[in-house]
């Protein structure tokens, strides 16, 4: 019998501020691959196994997902194994859905395979539409009809399967580029996906598919082709490292001075961000699956705008703009991918930053420091970002809302305990 893992929950996270960090941490697998290769797992019978996946409530999720189309799934600390043999059923419900919009990624398997899928319209983080248009048009390009009815998007696949086409995506997007990557693998003739995203996310679960028989080139640049096969196999496959949960940790080494080391991630997936740390003054020191941040002098302020990547990440400009409320002078911070990702700022505002929103831009004045006060998560990165600030602030910080960083960090709070961050959390209230 396999161990279960379970994710701790917590009510609020503490902070005393004042410490300076230093040491190693080693980054978790990547959420938001760890999610799409769960999903990915439902294309072939048999038992795939996937390992360095996070510990984290959105895996939980996600996996809760998988067991309700009748996959059998076990886990450990350090690996989910998924028996995608019989499938007893093409429904994702709204009561899991609702909670993760990642969860979106099992319509592309469920109807390549199936032929057919039920899925709930998706939830998450409150951050912006992030509509599923792109999702639905370019499935529609490889045969896929839909309904809508009832919160529920219906697939259905033509009766002979899928067929290859050219999709032109509107926006590189993340999850669109994913769900028609993980449909085309089954699809006949050929697939072409122009303007797809790039991230290393996309790398990986193409590495993950070609493990499994699928034949894709082109993953990592904006035209991934893939030439469909008849069936694929189970295959193992180790998650990359999460760059988002590295990019926090190196932000909290720039805050406080470091040094701080952020193991298990290639320093190639975060060169706009090292970019931009080099920039705000501090030294960036990298190796092959290391990266090391410090500071001596005081902190340069630096504009940022958001892109897809290579450019600066959206999951990071909470923490980045942190960094910048302490730095030396004004920065802009523009945000270009999700409209509603400053809600968080007024928090920072209560802790003495000096923030004025205009439109999807950040005006960012640098001060001498911050108060620690009662501040709460409004989504994932906000709420990471805002333990960071307690850790630089004057006093006690109480965070609360955090089952929103639970989503997406593996050990948040060990992990800056372990760095000489003066840190608590406290367990939730039972319902």
């Amino acid at each position: 019998m396999v161990a279960e893992r379970r994710v701790a929950f917590v009510g609020s996270i503490f902070i005393r501020g004042g410490r300076t960090l230093t040491g190693t941490v080693e980054a978790a697998g990547a959420k938001n691959s760890a999610l799409k290769l769960l999903a990915a797992a439902l294309l072939a019978p048999g038992r795939s196994r996937i390992a360095n996946v996070p510990d984290i409530s959105d895996v939980a999720t996600m996996i809760e997902v998988v067991r309700g189309l009748g996959a059998v799934v076990d886990s450990d600390a350090d690996s989910v194994s998924v028996d995608a043999t019989r499938l007893s059923s093409a429904e994702a419900p709204y009561e899991v859905v609702s909670r993760m919009r990642a969860s979106i990624a099992v319509l592309g398997p469920l109807v390549a395979r199936l032929g057919r899928a039920r899925v709930a319209m998706p939830g998450g983080c409150n951050i912006g539409s992030r509509k599923v248009d792109m999702h639905i048009s370019g499935l529609e390009s490889l045969g896929v009809e839909f309904a809508f009815e009832h919160g529920y998007i219906e697939a259905t696949a033509p009766p002979g399967g899928l067929v290859g086409a050219h999709i032109m995506l509107e926006f590189p997007s993340v999850g669109a580029t994913e769900n028609l990557l993980m449909a085309s693998v089954l699809a006949s003739g050929t697939t072409v996906i122009d303007n797809a995203a790039r991230e290393p996310e996309i790398v990986d679960l193409a590495e993950f598919l070609a493990a499994m028989g699928a034949r894709v080139t082109g993953a990592g640049t904006s035209t991934i082709e893939v030439e469909g096969v008849e069936a694929l196999a189970p295959a193992e496959h180790r998650v990359v490292g999460d760059r988002v949960e590295c990019g926090t940790y190196l932000v909290a080494g720039a805050l406080t001075g470091g040094p701080v080391t952020v193991r298990g991630v290639s320093p190639s997936h975060l060169e706009m961000v090292l970019l931009k740390l080099e920039q705000a003054g501090c030294e960036v020191r990298a190796t092959d699956d290391a990266i090391t941040v410090s500071r001596n002098g005081p902190l340069r302020a630096t504009d940022v705008q958001t892109l897809p990547y290579p450019g600066f990440p959206t999951d990071m400009q909470p923490q980045f703009m942190v960094l910048m409320t302490l730095a030396d002078g004004d920065s802009v911070i523009t945000e270009n991918v999700f409209e509603n990702r400053f809600m968080f700022a007024d928090e920072l505002v209560r802790m003495g930053a000096d923030i004025r929103i205009e439109g999807h831009h950040a005006l960012v004045k640098g001060t001498p420091g911050l108060s620690g006060a009662p501040v709460r998560s409004t989504d994932l990165r906000a709420g990471a970002a805002l333990v960071l600030a307690g850790l630089v602030a004057d006093g006690r910080t109480e965070v609360g809302e955090v089952h929103h960083i639970l989503r997406g960090y593996e050990g948040f709070v060990e992990k800056l305990a372990s760095l000489g961050a003066d840190i608590e959390s406290t367990a939730a209230p039972e319902c």
